[in-house]
């Protein structure tokens, strides 16, 4: 068995040493890097190769990759590196990786080429300036081939172990059977078609109703696909922590049914939830898990790689026990195992871990992706980004040292922006592009000083740079799939102050080549339809494959009642909450149990929920608060026991209308008071506008199909398992509409109460 690695990965593993250190890296963006490569190149003869593909083998390792570009008449092959900020600041671990890649490099020319010697540059461009930095070295060819085996032989004592387990497992995944004796009822159906999907190459979008084991029937399927299908890695991504566990319990099981199989995983977390240090800068004048973090990386791998199941508690133990970084020792491990269970920014967010591994070691990787309908919504989100002027004038404020004139220029420019526009809201098509370059100024600045401070910076300061970071970004993006606005509002004094946002409104084309770069993406939800807006707002390819898997459940479990003779919309709200509080009080006398009420805000919550505690004071209820702590939220789900009596109030949308599970007599109904439309404001608005122009239904995509999907979402809390009994209450007279009732889930039986 032959194991491949890519140049840069070899190199990263080898050679890198000393403290782990993210003051100075290449903050240029990954367009500025491609073009600061192409302004280098350009600049070089005629006879310049830039790209140049190489490959080379010892023993059971074959290592390739392209390097930056060679010129035969120099004999001098070159690694351009672009920088922003003083080169002089560069750690000298950083500069002994790049020279690890141009020796490399170097050897791979030098035999490909039958060279004796070559001449190795290190190319920085300051993409700010222009300016090029060139360090020189040359090179007999003996010398580099002998670095090239020194590096390899290091490689191969970790590498030849892991093919080993790689064998092992792929022996004991072609063997592997169901954890359990029988699959459940749609199960077979969704297992047999992801498996059918990952083996001819095509995405899958699967509609399966809560209770049939939607986590285990797509997982399972992968695995018995990793072998045939020659998968490097299986990526199960989720929207929430809950779906996290659920991905990891059922890794357990499938470990469990199988005590012998050689599988890896991983749980991958975010970076503030792992920090042991939160209030300490990432570089080891700061950090004691940072400083010599490459020195100790080697123990702490070799022994979280005897660990099967690397969840957030495992691997922070086996962090700690080696005194490293516990985020960063997740980011390695993410290359030696086989699943991964991630959030979906790990794939899909412009600077996503994952995806940017599976691109430089040109991994063939199948994509879970559980609770899909959430997806369109976050992809919005890691695309979009804001700035407030508040937090521009309050580090003015603060005089950061050095800052001052850079500040000043950019709230000029943002004082102009702001000037302009008379009305609250305005969205353009166009980039302040004056703006944007202030704000370049001030974060080139701020990088500079973070290059500087050996314990950190301000941490104003340090939300405004990475806030800004982001909004700088996004602008080399930006195209008619965005909305550049700004929202006014009044401030201190008489003065008003502005927020500028890079609004992502159609995150398709951003997300459509992470699709079409795994092999299989299998997006999969209790409420993944209307398949069409999901289809074009992802941007699945135009052969991905439709599920829907028939539900377990039959009308008789579940009553849905319609409430027709009540209106939820905003200007009716008063004269609801007295017809809503008798009606939840009739359906609780009539059928003692805990019940969830779902409202459209905190407001009519509050409302409601104190005329039923005025009229009918001998009902228990417990009531979902702005902002709740996780121990809170756990709380609030805990108050649902067994047998137990109750009204639970929350907002539609929350914490409690999806990814809760209370089988059995733990929730018996819910009361579902509002369509679950998004509210009308000038952001939706413009969204409705992008959508009518794109896709010819513009209420439908911004309004209706995302509200319609939250109410299922919160229906399906009720009905958990084939035992359960329970009872929907719909109340607005907009449920009666055939268009919305069309939405509903097939086993449903409404009727008009």
């Amino acid at each position: 068995m032959t194991y491949v690695v890519a140049v840069r990965a070899l190199c990263e593993f080898t050679a890198k040493q000393g403290d782990l250190d993210l003051r100075f890296t290449p903050s240029p963006t990954a367009q500025e890097g491609i073009a600061g490569h192409r302004r280098v190149v350009a600049r070089r003869g005629s006879d310049y190769e830039a790209e140049v593909t190489l490959e080379g083998s010892y023993e059971h390792l074959r290592v390739r990759g392209r390097a930056d570009g060679y010129e035969p008449s120099a004999n001098r092959l070159e690694e351009i590196k672009t920088y922003r900020g003083d080169l002089a600041n560069q750690p000298d671990n950083h500069r002994a990786l790049h020279w690890a890649q141009a020796r490399i490099y170097g050897w791979l020319l030098c035999s490909t080429r039958h060279l004796s010697e070559i001449h190795l540059a290190l190319v920085y461009l300051d993409v700010d300036s222009d300016r090029e930095t060139r360090i020189e070295q040359h090179y007999p060819a003996e010398a580099l081939e002998q670095y090239f085996k020194q590096q390899c032989t290091a490689f191969l004592a970790w590498a030849v172990p892991q093919m080993q387990r790689l064998t092992e497992r792929n022996s004991g995944l072609q063997a592997l059977s169901f954890p359990y004796a029988h699959m459940r009822s749609g199960q077979r159906d969704l297992a047999e078609t992801v498996y059918k999907a990952v083996s001819t190459g095509r995405c899958l979008m699967a509609q399966a109703t809560t209770g049939i084991g939607k986590t285990l029937g797509t997982l399972f399927p992968m695995l018995k696909a990793v072998v045939p299908q020659q998968l490097d890695k299986v990526i199960f991504l989720t929207a929430k922590t809950p779906g996290r566990a659920l991905a990891l319990d059922a890794v357990r099981q499938v470990m469990t049914s199988a005590p012998t199989l050689a599988l890896r995983s991983l749980e991958l977390v975010a970076r503030d939830k792992a920090c042991e240090y939160p209030q300490n800068a990432c570089h080891g004048e700061s950090c004691p898990l940072a400083k010599g973090f490459y020195d100790r990386l080697p123990a702490a791998r070799q022994a979280a790689r005897q660990v099967a199941l690397l969840d957030k508690a495992a691997l922070r133990e086996v962090a700690l026990r080696h005194q490293v970084c516990p985020y960063y020792l997740s980011q390695e491990m993410a290359r030696w195992v086989d699943v991964v269970v991630a959030d979906y920014n790990y794939y899909f967010d412009q600077s996503a871990l994952l995806h940017g591994l599976a691109q430089l070691n040109q991994w063939r990787v199948a994509v879970l992706v559980d609770e899909a309908h959430n997806l369109v919504e976050r992809a919005r989100q890691m695309y979009s980004a804001s700035l407030d002027q508040w937090s521009l004038q309050s580090l003015r404020r603060s005089k950061p040292v050095g800052m001052t004139s850079a500040l000043q220029q950019l709230n000029r420019q943002w004082n102009a922006l702001h000037n302009e526009q008379v009305a609250p809201y305005r969205a353009s098509v166009e980039l302040p592009t004056a703006f944007l370059k202030a704000l370049q100024r001030c974060l080139t600045l701020i990088q500079e000083q973070m290059n500087q401070a050996p314990s950190g910076l301000d941490p104003a300061l340090m939300d405004f740079y990475f806030r800004g970071l982001q909004f700088s970004r996004l602008s080399e993006v930006f195209d008619a799939n965005f909305l550049f606005d700004i929202s006014k509002r009044e401030g201190q004094g008489r003065r008003s102050l502005s927020t500028l946002c890079l609004r992502n409104v159609l995150p398709a084309p951003l997300i459509a080549p992470r699709m079409t770069a795994a092999r299989s993406v299998v997006l999969f939800s209790a409420t993944l339809g209307p398949r069409q807006f999901y289809a074009d707002l992802l941007g699945m390819p135009g052969d991905t494959a439709w599920l829907e898997v028939a539900s377990p459940f039959v009308a008789e479990q579940l009553q849905v009642r319609v409430v027709s003779d009540i209106s939820t919309r905003y200007q009716h709200r008063q004269a609801s909450i007295a017809p809503i509080s008798e009606l939840i009080a009739e359906q609780y006398a009539r059928q003692p149990g805990n019940y969830l009420a779902f409202f459209s805000s905190f407001e009519y919550l509050q409302h409601v929920a104190e005329m039923l505690a005025t009229r009918y004071p001998a009902i228990h209820q417990w009531r979902q608060s702005q902002g709740m702590a996780e121990e809170a939220r756990q709380a609030f789900l805990e108050r649902f026991v067994d047998g137990g009596q109750g009204i639970g109030f929350a907002v539609l949308g929350g914490a409690f209308a999806e990814g809760v599970d209370l089988p059995g007599t733990r929730l018996i109904g819910a009361f579902v008071a509002t369509l679950g439309l998004p509210q009308v404001n000038p952001v939706n608005e413009q969204i409705k506008h992008r959508m009518a122009e794109r896709f010819g239904a513009g209420f439908d995509y911004t309004y209706l199909y995302p509200g319609v999907r939250k109410v299922i979402q919160a229906a399906g809390r009720v009905i958990r398992g084939p035992e359960d009994r329970g009872v929907v209450m719909l109340i607005d007279d907009r449920f009666a509409e055939p268009k919305v009732q069309q939405m509903f889930p097939a086993w449903w039986a409404p009727q008009k109460k």
